[in-house]
């Protein structure tokens, strides 16, 4: 049970630095220039298969002009109260972006998360 209250303060930890980084980029950061979509996250949380009978929580939007900390706070916590932790979280982030943040995440590199 630690091993994935660990896996899963990596996973708050790394949220929060990309959702952070998100200003940065819309702000003169170099941005992944590719006309092919690849996932910012590897093969291995690519292969991760949701629960049976998961129903996803409707996430509050985030659009790079709000509190990043404090969007990665909501997202984790309704995450969690869904039945949703660790590694999959990651899977589960960009359905809680919008506008510019969404415009960064997408230009992620392809497998720069690893969870």
């Amino acid at each position: 049970m630690a091993e994935s209250a660990s896996v899963a303060s990596l996973s708050i930890q790394q949220l929060q630095d990309m959702i952070t980084n998100t200003i940065r980029a819309q702000y003169g950061g170099p941005l992944q220039s590719t006309l092919m979509y690849s996932k910012p996250y590897n093969k291995r949380i690519d292969n991760l298969h949701m629960p049976v009978g998961y129903q996803p929580p409707k996430f509050q939007s985030f659009d790079g002009k709000g509190n990043p900390k404090q969007h990665a706070a909501h997202f984790v916590e309704t995450c969690n109260n869904a039945g949703t932790n660790g590694d999959l979280l990651v899977k589960q982030f960009v359905h809680s972006l919008r506008g510019n943040a969404f415009d960064w995440y997408i230009d992620l590199a392809p497998e720069s998360i690893d969870g």
